[in-house]
Order: C-alpha cells, then structure tokens, then sequence
C-alpha cells in the first residue's frame, strides 16, 4: 500500500523540486527567475513553502479519505514486514526518500538557503513526507508502523545528504525501471478442494493493478532499483569516459505473488490458493547495466533541462547482465 502512496509524494516532490524551485542554471546563464538566488530570497522562500504546505495538507487528507477511512482505526502499533517482497518494498523505500531530499535541495536553493541549510532542510521534509504514510499505517488495524521502512527512509538520506558533504554532488543516483509488458500466465490455479479457481493473471492484476501507472509502481515482479554510478566524476576530468555515461548496478525479485509467500486468499471467493515453490520459486536478481546520467547532458534549453532533471530517476533501457538466485547467469538485450 505504501509503495503506492510514496509514488503520488513523488508527483508532489517532483512539482515542487521541478517547477520553478527545481530548475538549476547554468553558470553562463544570465540571471532569471529560474535560477537560484545568489542569498536567502524571503518570497521565494515562504511562496515555495506555502504552496508545499497547501498540497500537502490536501494530500494528507485526501489519503485519508480514500485509504484509511474505510477500516478500523486503533492504538499506535507496529508491524514487521521486514522479510515481505523480498526486500523490494524497502529498495523502494530507499529510493524515493532520496529521490525527494535531491530534489527539495534544488527547491531550497532555488529559494538561496544556504547549501548546509538546504541540504538538512530536504533530508527532514523528505522524511516528514515519508512517515506521514508510516504514521498513519500505525493507527490502522489493517496494517501497522513500520521500522524497516523508516530504517530504508533514513538510508535513502543518508545516501544525499553524505554524497552533498563528501562531494558537493550526487555520483550515485537511484533509479527505477519496470518491465510493465511483463505478461503473467493464464493457466488455471485450483483450490486444494477444487471449489475455486483463478490465473496468476488475476491474482497479478489484483495485486499490482492493470494500468501503465499502478504496474510502473506497484509490481515488484517487474520493477528493478539501480544505484547508477558516475564513472567520470570519480574518475577526474582528465579521463575520457563520457561524462553522461553511468554505470548501474540493480536489484529485482521475480514470482511474488503475496507478501511473504505465495499463498493467499481469494477476497472474492474466499478460496486458498497456493503456489509450489518448485513450479514458481522466489527468488532475487543482480543486475549490471549502463545508464545515462541525464542532468550531465549539455544543453542550452532551461525546458530541456528541467524535463531531463524530471526523467532522470528511471533507467534508461540498456544491455544488461542478471546474476540471481536459480544460480543462473543471463544475458539481456535490453532491460527495462
């Protein structure tokens, strides 16, 4: 459920980072709007707060509305989903908290805060945004506070804000990819009574949804994390490596149909279902690709800019080489 939500914090964070409040100048640039202030600009500052504020508390409320209302509220409790997915929902995690505190910096510079200041400031409002969904997961008989998320939230600040220290730059970016033509089998799956059936087509569907966007963010099937590394920035300048071109390293887990196995019952029928680990085994992926880091990319469009800042949290497609858990080593062609 989570995973969902972090992805419309993504929308927001990418409004607030990538509008105005994100758009970083080139140093030849003149002077505009869009560049980041030379000191602390007082309107820039509480117009880019307030609007923030506004869309969050809408978004907060909304969420509510639309998610929890409709079960049980208790006491603050917790819930271990540490060994669910495969860990991907905790990749995940790691991934958007990042993604947020990159680019509410841009928003905070953009506003002239001081770089120190900025930098704190995006790491505690990207956790802010994070445990919001955590918090209100606590009070929910469905579901439940969880550790291991905050403990991925606050890795996925770590990484920004010890890159901004160590090298006033992000070198390791995180990005998503997913195969959203992934295409499930339809063959039938039968209760052991026999009295009730279904495909792996249905449960996927019910699980990850059926449109571009649900499947881009909710299936872990098809999904794979990159930590994308700049080669030429650790390099030097002197190296001749493309100073666009990454290499990626990434993560993806393959047949989960259920959170910690596969077995689950149907809400419809009430039917158990379970899967053999012989026919459909859980297992991880490692993966070693080249990507495109695409705010390296030269150009003197401030739009262009702006879009490729927008875009450059998904991988882009490229070669690949999977490593995982059969024991198996594959070649792609291209992975998305």
């Amino acid at each position: 459920m989570s995973q969902f939500f972090r992805s419309l914090f993504i929308l927001l964070v990418c409004f607030l980072g990538n509008g105005p409040i994100g758009v970083m100048a080139q140093e030849d640039a003149p002077p505009s709007f869009l560049a980041p202030a030379d000191t602390f600009h007082k309107g820039r500052f509480w117009s880019a707060a307030g609007a923030g504020s506004l869309i969050y508390g809408g978004f907060a409320y909304g969420l509510y509305q639309s998610w929890y209302k409709d079960y049980e509220l208790t006491g603050f409790h917790t819930f271990d989903d540490l060994r669910e997915w495969q860990q991907m929902d905790k990749a995940g995690h790691i991934f958007t908290t990042h993604f947020e505190s990159n680019l509410l910096y841009s928003g905070a510079r953009w506003a002239g805060v001081p770089p120190k200041t900025a930098r704190w400031t995006a790491v505690g409002a990207a956790l802010w945004l994070q445990t919001t969904v955590e918090v209100m997961d606590g009070f929910s008989e469905k579901w439940g506070f969880s550790w291991s998320d905050m403990a991925a939230n606050l890795a996925g600040a770590g990484l920004f804000v010890g890159q901004e220290y160590l090298w006033q730059e992000q070198r390791i970016l995180l990005k998503v990819s997913s195969d959203i033509g992934k295409q499930y089998p339809e063959e039938i799956l039968t209760t052991a009574d026999g009295m009730h059936t279904t495909t792996l087509a249905e449960r996927a569907a019910s699980l990850y949804g059926s449109s571009f966007g649900e499947r881009f963010i909710k299936d872990y099937n098809a999904q794979t994390i990159w930590a994308s590394v700049n080669i030429r920035s650790f390099a030097g300048p002197a190296n001749n490596w493309p100073a666009w071109l990454n290499v990626a390293f990434g993560y993806g887990s393959e047949n989960m149909f259920g959170g910690f196995d596969n077995k689950w019952t149907d809400s419809d029928s009430g039917g158990l279902f379970r899967l053999s680990t012989a026919d459909y085994p859980r297992y991880r992926q490692y993966y070693l690709s080249l990507d495109v880091d695409l705010s390296r990319i030269k150009t003197k469009s401030r739009l262009l800019r702006t879009f490729l800042r927008c875009i450059n949290y998904v991988k882009i497609p490229a070669p690949a080489l999977e490593i995982n858990g059969l024991g198996q080593v594959k070649g792609h062609w291209l992975h998305w």
